[in-house]
């Protein structure tokens, strides 16, 4: 048998365990002691009962022999018979003898038991009967009396019973007691494993070490340095990616300015195609540069605010600055009447919407519209048109650098950082190939939280 996996279980088992274990011995020491306690009772019982009925079977006797100093030992048995005064049995029975065996006296019930002859005043014992034996100071009158071993049987199972049925109702309860007193006791550890199970995976804070037990304090102390060595070491990485995307910047622009004042100056064919294709290189050096700023601070800020905003002016702004650009034609985009009430961060929510536009764009056909649409229950989706992805592709495009098998331009980071913002958010990001009711097409859809106020 396997031992439980719950800590819980397993206390309550070994406790449990062990106090019915001790209850069990010391009721097994108990009835053993009780049981010469009772042999003692019992023969302390034989033998006051021997003193108390020969003084009186002697007197009786005297009071015969003066009454009738004439009587032969011819003399009927039943008038050597003590009757009883009720109709009770009595386990007891005795008899009393001369010196030669004869029976001078006996209780009524005694005829069906052979006493053994008198040897010695003291106990002695036979395969049915305990029986004590007692002399007359002059020695010419011995009593004996006997008592069946079943009476005393019957007496210990008694009492046995008497002792276990408190046993058979205190052991459960003592159970229960033991199993709800460790419920209790573990309480602190289940309101640390369920601060664990809710937390996300990017929440890296430290756990609350208040009213937990000495013995988890050493454990919780370790888990928190360990996190706080994780928030600084993601820190360093974000702030590093951010500075440098930052700093890259200026000298690119410069560069990029450089190559296009060599394309106006120069008359060289040759010259002019290669600066075009470094124009063409820092343009997508920029490019990388402000997804590693944006990815930074999809990883790095804070996306929730106190006071939530409408998510749909934001949308339709980024939506117009695709169409400065030269791409509002293919852009349909659809809004709900009512405002959609979010705490996300409006700067965030830009970014995201920017990504997942710019990703349908450059990887849908040119002919084809990107529809994309906000509904009030905080559900953003953009839908472009194109070939059905496998599902092995659909999991590499959310990873870092991952571009699938399109030839179109990019970084690869543009759905990696989406998934970072919803993720971080408490939302929920999927890709849906092909869209649902078609044979084609791709539908990016994210789940953004959204006001209890607006869920109404």
């Amino acid at each position: 048998m396997r031992a439980p996996r719950s800590l819980q279980a397993r206390l309550a088992l070994a406790v449990g365990l062990s106090v019915t274990v001790l209850w069990l011995a010391a009721a097994s020491v108990t009835a053993n002691r009780l049981g010469h306690e009772m042999e003692e009772v019992f023969d302390k019982d034989l033998e006051a009962t021997a003193q108390r009925i020969l003084p009186l079977a002697l007197h009786d006797l005297r009071k015969r022999n003066d009454d009738d100093p004439g009587d032969d030992d011819e003399e009927d048995d039943d008038a050597r018979h003590i009757e009883r005064l009720d109709e009770r049995e009595e386990p007891v029975t005795y008899v009393v003898r001369d010196l030669n065996g004869k029976i001078l006296l006996q209780s009524r019930g005694s005829d069906g038991f052979q006493f053994p002859p008198f040897e010695s005043v003291g106990f002695s014992e036979t395969k049915t009967h305990r029986i004590y034996s007692d002399a007359a100071r002059d020695g010419r009158i011995t009593i004996s009396v006997a008592e069946p071993l079943d009476h005393r049987a019957e007496v210990w199972r008694s009492m046995l019973l008497g002792l276990a049925l408190p046993l058979l109702v205190v052991i459960p309860f003592s159970l229960g007691a033991i199993a709800f007193a460790t419920r209790g006791g573990l309480r602190p550890i289940r309101k640390l494993k369920g601060a664990l199970e809710t937390r996300g995976v990017q929440d890296l804070s430290p756990l609350p070490d208040t009213g937990l037990p000495s013995e988890l304090e050493p454990i919780t102390g370790a888990v928190n340095q360990l996190l706080a060595r994780l928030r600084q070491a993601f820190e360093a990485e974000r702030n590093f990616a951010a500075n440098a995307a930052h700093e890259l910047r200026t000298p690119v622009a410069g560069a990029i300015a450089q190559a296009q004042r060599i394309q106006a100056e120069t008359t060289d064919a040759i010259a002019a195609q290669r600066a075009i294709e470094i124009e063409a290189t820092l343009k997508r050096l920029m490019r990388m540069s402000e997804k590693l700023m944006q990815l930074a601070r999809a990883e790095g800020g804070r996306l929730r605010l106190e006071a939530p905003s409408d998510l749909r002016p934001i949308l339709r702004l980024v939506a117009e600055d695709f169409a400065r650009c030269g791409a509002g034609h293919r852009i349909e985009v659809s809004l709900p009447s009512g405002p959609v009430l979010s705490d996300l961060d409006p700067d965030a929510f830009g970014i995201l919407c920017r990504n997942l536009i710019e990703n349908a764009l450059r990887h849908g056909p040119e002919d084809q519209p990107v529809i994309v649409s906000l509904d009030a229950a905080g559900e953003l989706c953009v839908c472009n048109e194109g070939p059905a992805l496998s599902p092995e592709i659909k999991g590499k495009l959310v990873q870092r650098f991952e571009r699938g098998t399109t030839t179109a331009e990019g970084s690869g980071l543009g759905l990696a950082i989406v998934k970072a913002i919803t993720e971080r958010a408490g939302g929920h990001f999927s890709i849906t190939s092909p869209i649902p009711g078609r044979d084609s097409g791709v539908r990016a859809a994210v789940q953004l939280p959204v006001s209890r106020a607006e869920r109404a």
